[in-house]
């Protein structure tokens, strides 16, 4: 049986996804595996659990009620609150996810990730602003995960919105059939496109994939006349090199006209703590978060290029003109 479609937050008063104040509604499940995810929640498609230690008093109530030994023994608070602990209370590879632990803990120190709902349940939610977004030309954006991996559940939350009269953004990966991608844009006001490398080999390092058919797809889609945003996340060691965002901004020039705006997105290390929460150890917990400014050298080459360019993708930002 098909896993059903699960949402791991809407979150509402958000300003770097779209214009105006925009509600999120992130979708779980992706086919991309990046090296910097900052939702690494929204992965995998199946409900996951958090671990946060600093809520746990190591009661040991999980331990009992856990029926594959999954569950690590107790010991002080202290130790596994401490900066530099190695200890996770879930044995992720004998976990079945049965949510006992979940269901037991009296202080919500383990919780669900992934929560089953509805077209209707989520735009009941978002309408709940609408307000704000008719002061602001706010709405919401659809992001994930990847929400070409949900087609039908993607295409009726959509076509919902427009509806309601709920000014949409499709935030995509662009890892999909182009036929998806064709039937969602029916229903979409603004297009966010993610662009993170050129290179086929790069990218599949630190993703998993190529990116022959988002490369593709981002040529289809300018094709039609859709408002698009490119956005691409610029990673340490990965595209942060003045090289790449040479080679990036000429192949962005070929689409002269076609793309709205730029955005170029520091990486950050702020979500360290949903790693931890999923027991993952990850590989760039230790780099430092990029600061803003430092982009705003490589966002003037793609100004020169007559590209609108922004550096975190504000709806709010005064964006530099273009130029030529």
């Amino acid at each position: 049986m098909e896993n059903p479609v699960l949402i791991t937050d809407i979150q509402k008063f958000a300003v770097n996804d779209g214009p105006g104040f925009r509600t999120n509604v992130f979708l779980k499940g992706c086919p991309l595996k990046c090296l910097w995810c900052h939702n690494p929640e929204t992965i995998a498609p199946y409900p996951e659990i958090y671990w946060k230690s600093r809520l746990c008093t190591q009661c040991g109530a999980c331990l009992e009620v856990c029926p594959n030994d999954a569950i690590n023994p107790p010991i002080p608070p202290e130790e596994s609150q401490s900066e530099n602990s190695t200890y996770h209370k879930i044995i992720r590879d004998r976990c079945d996810r049965c949510m006992k632990c979940v269901e037991i803990c009296p202080y919500d120190a383990l919780t669900i990730v992934g929560k089953p709902m509805s077209v209707d349940e989520i735009l009941d939610e978002v309408e709940k602003d609408r307000l704000f977004y008719e002061n602001s030309g706010g709405g919401m954006t659809l992001s994930g995960g990847e929400p070409t991996t949900h087609e039908d559940f993607s295409d009726k939350l959509l076509k919902g919105a427009r509806q309601r009269g709920l000014h949409s953004c499709l935030d995509t990966n662009g890892f999909c059939d182009w036929n998806v991608l064709k039937s969602l844009i029916k229903n979409v006001d603004i297009v966010l496109f993610d662009l993170k490398h050129l290179d086929p080999e790069m990218h599949k390092k630190d993703t998993g994939t190529g990116n022959e058919i988002i490369l593709k797809n981002l040529g289809l889609l300018l094709e039609t006349g859709i408002e698009t945003w490119v956005r691409i996340p610029v990673i340490p060691n990965f595209n942060d090199s003045m090289d790449f965002h040479k080679l990036a901004s000429d192949y962005l020039a070929g689409f002269a006209g076609k793309i709205a705006r730029v955005d170029l997105l520091p990486f950050h290390n702020y979500c360290q703590d949903k790693y931890k929460w999923l027991g993952i150890d990850w590989a760039l917990k230790d780099e430092d978060a990029i600061e803003p400014s430092f982009l705003e050298i490589p966002a003037d080459l793609y100004r020169e290029k007559g590209l609108l360019t922004t550096v975190g993708g504000s709806g709010f930002e005064n964006t530099a003109e273009s130029t030529g």
